[in-house]
């Protein structure tokens, strides 16, 4: 969206338009949980966060002095209410755990299999450093915020985006391919979603 098209939407927001807040909670719910993902939090925790961030938006939106900027703001906002989420309960890592996949399927099902290369994944995920972490967990949200919100969540010029993605999943490729999860390093397609 273009900055006069969030100006307008809020706009419409505080005249009251329910679907105008349908469209901007879509429009940003994606990229809240990213950032809720890339501070680490649990399922619980992160929609949390995001319930209360939104809250704060309908507590706030009147008095928001520039519109156009909302994406920033919610960010922003975001992350301090995942800071006050931590600061409250103790951190939890979580752990890749054999008891997960006994499901009772056959160990030969596609499930199983996909779930396999999903662990693999996300083993391969947490070996890159933090700033990767935070980087493709951004990028990932649905829907995907654009370069220039990832570069104010993450406070990163714009420009830096494309390249550190790029260098990101060129090292996760390089990760499941010595871990045996890929063919190659250097293939062309991107692995699925961290």
């Amino acid at each position: 969206m273009r900055d006069h098209e969030i100006e307008e939407l809020v706009q419409r927001v505080r005249a009251g338009d329910q679907a105008a807040w349908g469209t901007l909670t879509d429009r940003y719910t994606g990229l809240l949980w990213s950032i809720a993902r890339a501070m680490r939090l649990g399922d619980e925790d992160a929609a949390d966060a995001v319930q209360t961030t939104w809250l704060r938006t309908v507590e706030r939106l009147d008095t928001l002095r520039d519109p156009q900027r909302l994406g920033s703001w919610l960010a922003t906002t975001m992350r301090r209410e995942c800071l006050a989420v931590l600061r409250r309960r103790a951190r939890q890592v979580p752990t890749d755990s054999w008891d997960d996949l006994a499901d009772g399927s056959d160990p030969l099902d596609g499930a199983m299999l996909r779930r396999e290369r999903d662990l693999a994944l996300w083993r391969a995920f947490r070996s890159l450093d933090q700033p990767c972490q935070a980087l493709l967990r951004v990028l990932m949200a649905d829907p995907p915020p654009s370069y220039k919100e990832a570069a104010e969540a993450l406070h990163t010029p714009v420009g830096s985006i494309g390249p550190r993605r790029q260098r990101c999943l060129g090292k996760l490729r390089t990760l499941m391919w010595a871990a045996g999860s890929c063919e190659t390093p250097s293939a062309e397609t991107s692995p699925g979603r961290p």
